[in-house]
């Protein structure tokens, strides 16, 4: 019988762009993430934290102290408390999910809340988190996947490097329906 290998872990690092401190989550973003999280057009585009259900604070309590940080821990990723590094405002969530290690492909999602939409900050910490997966860490595809009516992150995507591929149809589920995604990539020859 051979014994099951566990996926690597990422090493636990800070990232900081010109506006935004990224690193881990603590307690004190549970109040902050509770509230973006319900917020109406999260809610619309991430059915957080299942469809049906409505976020509640034991959800924010067990992102921040509980799945987030197993998410570097059992392999599958990384997720980062993005903070306004002037103010020590939390602006929202940045990380790597269903990393595949051996492919080195991994893929690159996000959420703000709403007070940090607007200003670039979602592009900024995008650029960030796939620039250090792709030159730090050796990953080969970095992809981002957004709703086909999501503008806001489309543009995100467009602003941040990634090249459009195609549509994932009927993807995702919503808390009413589903969604096709539009699929982003960023490789390494993207960089330059």
């Amino acid at each position: 019988m051979t014994a099951t290998q566990q996926a690597p872990m990422m090493p636990s690092v800070i990232l900081r762009t010109e506006r935004l401190t990224l690193r881990a989550f603590t307690e004190a973003e549970i109040g902050p993430v509770l509230a973006a999280a319900r917020d109406r057009l999260t809610q619309r585009w991430l059915p957080l934290p299942e469809p049906g259900r409505a976020y509640t604070r034991a959800d924010a309590e067990r992102w921040c102290l509980i799945e987030a940080p197993n998410a570097r821990v059992s392999g599958d990723g990384q997720q980062w408390a993005a903070i306004e590094t002037a103010t020590g405002t939390f602006a929202g969530t940045v990380g790597l999910v269903r990393t595949a290690w051996k492919a080195k492909v991994t893929e690159v999602g996000y959420w703000l809340a709403p007070e940090a939409r607007g200003r670039g900050l979602a592009t900024e910490a995008v650029i960030a988190v796939s620039r250090w997966a792709v030159l730090d860490q050796g990953f080969q595809r970095v992809e981002l996947k957004a709703g086909t009516a999501n503008t806001g992150s489309r543009a995100v995507a467009e602003r941040a490097g990634f090249t459009f591929e195609g549509v994932e149809r009927s993807a995702m589920p919503l808390h009413t329906g589903r969604t096709d995604l539009a699929v982003y990539s960023l490789i390494p020859a993207d960089l330059g």
